[in-house]
């Protein structure tokens, strides 16, 4: 997806065991404004009431990118800062809370306010540590009861706030969207050549603008299309799917799935079905 594109705000790409996922909170997402536009590409929200019953992992295989959260649990609440994930994602969802959210493109955050993000990386900060002039945000954001309340009060904080024509950032994107959109780009060599950037030039701006290498990232959504593939039953037989998405071979691609997702792809597409299954019909609860 490039800069300019529209995201598509019922793609499941990144959540593991979605169905399973959505029996146990809502999920919604809403498009940016103005203020954000070409920086980040959506807003969503995240509810949950498990109050009587058992608290539930949920897990995700993050995007090479920044989130800004305005979060309401029995475990923390304020604004967030969270960096790039490099591991598995993983949200312990219990008793009651919330979670309004705002995804940077890979890349969005650093080019918007300067920071090198790779400071970021597997972390999360208060979000009055990053940015001190939304000390106040959060409370803000989170006194609101409706989602397109809390957008227009982020959207009018961040308006004229940003830095805009950055020609590193301009290039950093297009690199991100031919890695997530071209299942053909599976080494580094081939990224350098097809964009005549030479191997540290492009570490460099990945580390800065986007908070993790570039071989990574690649990995990253090479992954990302092997357990989305899976989970909606849509992959080839393993042989096949390690081979479409560039691995030298079936083990190779095992090892590495395994090693990202915590269980191996055969376990992963079982547990997968298993969660449809039992899923409601109709993908109410996928909604508010």
């Amino acid at each position: 997806m490039t800069t300019g594109d529209a995201p598509d705000l019922a793609d499941r790409k990144g959540i593991l065991l979605p169905d399973e996922q959505a029996r146990h909170r809502t999920l919604d997402r809403l498009p940016v404004g103005p203020a954000l536009s070409g920086f980040a590409d959506r807003y969503w929200v995240v509810r949950w009431d498990l109050r009587g019953k058992p608290a539930y992992r949920a897990e995700v295989l993050s995007f090479p990118c920044v989130n800004v959260t305005f979060e309401r649990s029995g475990t923390r609440t304020g604004g967030f800062v969270t960096g790039v994930c490099t591991t598995k994602y993983v949200r312990e969802l219990d008793g009651v809370g919330e979670t309004f959210g705002i995804r940077f493109r890979p890349g969005g955050f650093g080019a918007f306010t300067g920071m090198d993000v790779g400071a970021l990386r597997d972390d999360s900060a208060p979000l009055a540590e990053v940015l001190p002039a939304a000390a106040h945000l959060g409370d803000l954001v989170l006194a609101e009861s409706s989602d397109a309340a809390r957008v227009r009060l982020v959207e009018e904080f961040f308006a004229g706030r940003g830095r805009g024509g950055d020609p590193h950032y301009a290039l950093v994107a297009r690199i991100v969207a031919a890695m997530a959109d071209d299942a053909g780009l599976t080494r580094v060599d081939q990224v350098t050549e097809r964009f005549a950037v030479p191997i540290r030039t492009l570490q460099r701006l990945f580390r800065r603008y986007v908070g993790a290498g570039p071989k990574w990232v690649l990995c990253r959504f090479r992954l990302q299309d092997a357990a989305d593939l899976l989970a909606r039953g849509a992959a080839p037989d393993l042989a096949d799917l390690a081979a479409e998405l560039g691995y030298f071979d079936q083990a190779h691609f095992c090892r590495e799935f395994t090693a990202g997702i915590g269980m191996s792809p055969s376990e992963y597409a079982r547990r997968a079905r298993s969660g449809a299954s039992g899923a409601v019909s109709g993908g109410a609860q996928t909604r508010k």
